[in-house]
């Protein structure tokens, strides 16, 4: 049995030899610190953003990565708990940037299945793009399933009903059927809706555990039932959106592979439950070890299992965010960090541990990682420290909690019991779960449907609202190339090496996110700049507007790029050759950065209209860190 530091090695081996050939794409921060429309980094793409527009990338056009990536949304936070979702996970992938075909690509993932992984191919399944107006079905990557298929002994044909899957694991052996189309909800993949979105056809694959976890009438490969998991996805970037919104060809056809690590380690090692996988189950040991409960009885699910699996994925991610850098707050990375480990605390809470636990989990995270992560070593002791703090926060958080729900109580007409709305404000703002209200208020069965149906309909109405804030905060696709965010990401540069000019040379960047209206800088100051500083920060940067420097983009390797003294994405690993974006040209330069781009090509087309860079906001984002929040106007 393969262990998953095996996978890893294999993987990598497999896309570096021949014939393939691709250079390796290191793996970045959590934390996407330079030109970013994200919170965290959420997927293994990310990396690739500007070059899968046609910006040659350093390492050519064959490429691939095994990126450690956190998914956030309230939706996926509550799937946690089975046997298959986790929000922190690694991506493998491989890309083609308008190099080699899905006449190539397709035979190697099935190579790197059968041959590398082991997996068995009558157990694999695939669906294809159905085709719509936009474009056609996509028989080509029919005819290559159904070679590469037979390449392995399996004589698979594609069939119209995604129903027509074998109705036991014994049975799939000589079905006929493993090829199934989708609409473009399913197969087809884009971003978002603007001009310059790239997007086209998808060829999922899915492997059969035979087993599904929710009993169905019927089954086809994407349901969610369980019983067929989704282990990778190519995307066959072939059309962008043109200025009318038309899908259009590509004038560079990419392919982009992504497929997730955990649930092939599952597969390879045998299990049908990705927490039973090496990479987790010193994990789970821990945690049995500290609650004195098993994580499943004579192999099956029991009432604990669920929350071992939240303790495990959330205290995976919180470590993982505190090494990058992140600490809890009430704000953006900060926020989220500290929502897992508040989760980790109430659902270690839910297992009878009522001793601080969390530095235990995060301890058995670095010492199982490690080896693949070595920042989680050498940021062990910021890890379990941070984490012991705030879990000793939330402990009396949660004491904050009961006295409000004492003083709900006490402010309620005799034979009254709160509302909904109201335990779901002490759940908002003391971190209070919905379940120890019920415990404290010792009510009846009816009565506790009630509450819990107002608690969820408020919770309903703040998700939408938080959705939708977050939708105008961080929006954008794939990588938002639009003409204003362009502009700011360059004026970004400038408002950096203004800082390290005109404050402190040692301010270095912790964090960024650039929309077209605004950009966000975190950096490491213990103060607020003063209002002359400010002044004056303002005052460099537009007179470096105006005077129409250059901006130059030139490849070179690190080390010649670090003895010039060009700044560096915190926490980030980067290849022999990288890109460096030189402001106000390559001898005489006022800024020089690592970066992915996209920007203007002369500082004053950042002014166009007039425009003048204005600082509008500072904040406090934790020790040693401020924000600035700046635009033109």
């Amino acid at each position: 049995m393969l262990t998953s530091r095996q996978i890893r090695e294999q993987f990598i081996q497999f896309w570096t030899q021949s014939p393939r050939n691709c250079g390796v794409v290191p793996n970045l921060s959590l934390v996407p610190n330079v030109d970013s429309t994200l919170l965290f980094v959420n997927s293994g793409m990310f990396p690739l953003a500007p070059y899968l527009s046609g910006q040659p990338h350093p390492l050519g056009k064959r490429l691939c990565n095994i990126q450690r990536c956190l998914r956030t949304n309230y939706d996926d936070m509550l799937e946690v708990g089975d046997n298959r979702h986790t929000l922190m996970f690694e991506m493998i992938g491989d890309w083609s940037l308008g190099d080699f075909t899905k006449e190539q690509q397709i035979p190697w993932i099935m190579e790197l299945w059968v041959k590398v992984c082991g997996m068995d191919p009558s157990r694999l399944y695939v669906s294809v793009f159905a085709g719509d107006e936009d474009s056609p079905r996509d028989d080509l990557a029919i005819e290559l399933w159904k070679k590469a298929f037979r390449e392995y002994g399996v004589e698979a044909e594609f069939c119209e009903d995604v129903h027509a899957v074998p109705p036991t694991l014994e049975a799939s052996k000589g079905w006929k059927y493993h090829i199934f189309p989708y609409n473009k909800k399913k197969n087809w993949w884009q971003r978002a809706d603007a001009p310059g979105e790239l997007g086209g056809p998808t060829s999922e694959m899915f492997y059969d555990m035979g087993t599904p976890e929710h009993i169905q009438d019927k089954y086809h490969i994407n349901d969610d039932s369980g019983r067929f998991i989704e282990i990778g996805n190519n995307v066959f970037m072939e059309y962008k959106l043109s200025p009318e919104m038309k899908w259009v060809p590509l004038e560079q056809k990419n392919i982009d592979f992504g497929g997730g690590f955990e649930r092939i380690c599952m597969i390879v090692q045998n299990k049908s439950d990705i927490f039973e996988s090496d990479i987790y189950s010193p994990i789970i040991d821990r945690v049995s070890a500290l609650s004195g409960h098993p994580y499943k009885s004579d192999g099956k699910d029991n009432e604990y299992t669920a929350a071992f699996r939240v303790i495990a994925d959330h205290g995976r991610a919180a470590a993982f965010i505190l090494a990058d850098g992140i600490s809890p707050s009430n704000k953006d990375q900060g926020y989220i960090l500290r929502r897992f480990i508040r989760r980790l605390v109430r659902f270690g809470r839910k297992l009878g541990v009522e001793n601080e636990f969390t530095r235990e989990v995060a301890t058995a995270v670095i010492d199982t990682l490690a080896h693949a992560y070595p920042h989680l070593e050498e940021q062990r002791g910021v890890v379990l420290q941070k984490i012991h703090d705030e879990e000793v926060a939330f402990n009396q958080t949660l004491s904050k909690g009961l006295r409000e729900l004492a003083k709900i109580q006490n402010n309620l007409e005799p034979g009254q019991t709160i509302s909904g709305e109201q335990a779901f404000f002490i759940y908002e703002t003391y971190g209070f779960p919905l379940e120890l209200t019920l415990d404290e208020l010792k009510v009846n069965d009816e009565v506790a449907k009630e509450i819990t149906k107002q608690f969820s309909e408020a919770e309903k109405k703040h998700r939408e609202l938080s959705r939708a804030g977050a939708d105008q905060k961080f929006k954008g696709g794939l990588a938002d190339q639009s003409r204003e965010t362009t502009k700011l990401h360059t004026a970004h540069h400038l408002l950096l090496a203004a800082l390290q000019t005109l404050v402190d040379p040692a301010i270095r960047q912790k964090g960024s996110n650039i929309t077209a209206e605004r950009l966000r800088m975190d950096f490491n100051i213990d103060r607020k700049l003063t209002p002359e500083e400010v002044t004056k920060v303002e005052e460099l940067v537009n007179q470096q507007i105006q005077g129409d420097l250059t901006v130059e983009r030139v490849e070179m390797p690190r080390e010649e790029a670090e003895a010039l003294g060009a700044q560096m994405e915190f926490g980030a690993k980067y290849p022999d050759l990288v890109s460096v974006y030189f402001i106000g040209g390559q001898k005489d330069w006022i800024s020089a950065e690592f970066c992915g781009g996209p920007h203007v090509s002369k500082t004053s087309e950042i002014g166009e209209g007039a425009k003048r860079f204005k600082i509008q906001k500072q904040e406090n984002v934790g020790a040693g860190l401020k924000r600035i929040k700046a635009a033109l106007v």
